[in-house]
Parts: structure tokens; sequence; C-alpha cells
């Protein structure tokens, strides 16, 4: 009883906290909006309730303690006693020899013996609320941006995959540390983030997250974040998760229509004349 209701004072105490940061004041940050070699295209206002949260402390700790968990394998194991070849005899008899009884050369006090309560293979992974989940992206996102530490470029413009061309990247924005590269946009995977992608991958200091994939663990450990206008969250263009609906090709309109019956308007022929008995007799 006592384990229950602590269960539910810590869920009530962290709803409480979930509560207050959504109403909490949001703060919007203007980014300069930049060309890829630097120079200033204008600015972008950061999405206020990605942004410009006040930073959960307890949910961002809980979010990324899950989410290194569910990074783990655990494939792990060890074998018991049981599951070790030999040791079916007992090696000497019980009594008499005056040395400790034994039973098994396997046992776990032996050298090559099984293991006692080792480890086995398990599932590590926490089921996570998403509205902590967004609420711990939200506020490394929010970290991030009151330090000024986010940048925003109009689009990839490499002609090739090119390290140099990467490093120059970097070397014109000042971005120092780990840098974190977030790719793609509503249209999926572009040619543009595929060149980008080449270019980056053999920088040991820069990570590459597509935008549907990123997460508060990748935002933490990285010092800067890179996005493009199509991979901003926030921007409405990367939020459209609902298919569009779109209209029929004309061939298969065509098609519905062939086989469809066809049905005509017009009026019954009227002006026949009935034929009478005498006529028909007349035919016999």
């Amino acid at each position: 009883m006592a384990v229950v209701q602590e269960a539910f004072e810590s869920q009530t105490a962290m709803e409480i906290e979930l509560r207050k940061t959504r109403n909490a004041q949001r703060i919007s940050h203007q980014v300069a909006l930049r060309s890829m070699k630097g120079p200033k295209r204008g600015s972008v206002e950061l999405d206020p309730e990605l942004f410009g949260v006040t930073p959960n402390m307890a949910v961002l700790h809980q979010v990324v303690q899950a989410q290194m968990a569910g990074a783990r394998s655990g494939t792990q194991s060890t074998l018991t006693r049981a599951q070790v070849r030999g040791g079916g005899r007992k090696p000497w008899r019980q009594k008499g020899t005056g040395r400790a009884r034994q039973g098994s050369i396997r046992s776990p006090q032996w050298v090559g013996g099984g293991v006692a309560l080792g480890p086995k293979p398990r599932d590590y992974s926490q089921d996570t609320p998403k509205k902590m989940v967004r609420l711990a992206l939200a506020s490394a996102l929010s970290d991030r941006a009151n330090s000024k530490r986010v940048v925003v470029i109009t689009g990839w413009e490499f002609e090739k995959p090119s390290t140099k061309a990467a490093l120059a990247f970097l070397k014109a924005f000042k971005l120092r540390g780990n840098v974190l590269i977030v790719l793609g946009g509503g249209d999926g995977d572009s040619e543009a983030d595929f060149v980008a992608y080449k270019s980056f991958a053999n920088l040991p200091n820069v990570g590459l997250v597509p935008a549907g994939e990123l997460t508060a663990w990748d935002v933490l450990r990285s010092d800067w974040l890179v996005f493009t206008t199509e991979s901003l969250p926030g921007n409405t263009a990367t939020q459209l998760s609902t298919p569009q609906v779109t209209a029929e090709p004309a061939e298969l309109v065509e098609l519905a229509d062939a086989d469809a019956p066809q049905v005509t308007d017009e009026p019954a022929d009227t002006d026949a004349t009935p034929i009478t008995d005498a006529e028909a007799s007349e035919e016999n």
C-alpha cells in the first residue's frame, strides 16, 4: 500500500511540474537567416513552443535516461552451472577424504564453473509518455536557443561531396566543439541533403540526424545546432504527418468511366402505333 501511495504522489508531482511548464510564459527568439557561404539573407523567428519554454530539468533527465537505456542492446549473457558443459559426476566421495564436500566441478566456486546470478538478455527500454518526450526536446532546444547556439541556413549548396567544403562551412560560421547537423525536410531525403551527409560524414566532431529523429539526447551532447529552413522544428512544412488528398489521374478517371454502365437520357419512342388483334391474326 505504501508503494502505491508513493507512486501516486510521484505521478501527481510530475503532473504539477508539467502543468507549470505548460503555463509558463514563452520566449521569442530571432535568429539570422544566412546562406551556406555566410551572407545574411534575413531573419527567422524560432517557434516559441519549442525554443522558448523554460527548461524542465527533471523531465529532461528522465527522458534522456530512458533514451540512453533504450539504446542498450541487452544481449549480455552468462552460463549457469546447469548450462556449462561437464560436471555431471561427483568429484570425490562425500566423506573420508578430508576435503570439503563437492557435488560438481561446475559449481560457481570452481574455476570454469557456472556463474551465480549472472546477467541474462533483457530489454532495457522504458515507456515514456509522449508529452514528456516533447517537453524534454523543447527544453533542450530552448537551452541552446538561450545560449544563442542555433544556426539556420537557407539550404545546402554543395556541388559535390567535399569534406574540405564542409570544413570551410564550419570555419565560416565559427562552429567549434560538437556540431549537430539536422537534415531532411517535408519532402524526405533530397539530393542536397545526401551530398551534405557525404560531406560531413568524415568529421569526428559533427553529428548528422534526420529532422524526424531528433531527440533531446542528440541536442544535449552537441554544442551547436545547424538547421535548414526545411528541417527547422516548428515549420509547418515539416509537421505535416497526415497524407494529402490528391486528385485522381486522368487515366484512372477515363477507365472508371469506361467500365461504368452507359445510361442514356433519350426518351422512349412514343410514336409507335400499337398492333390490333386483327392485324395479329392476319400475320399468323
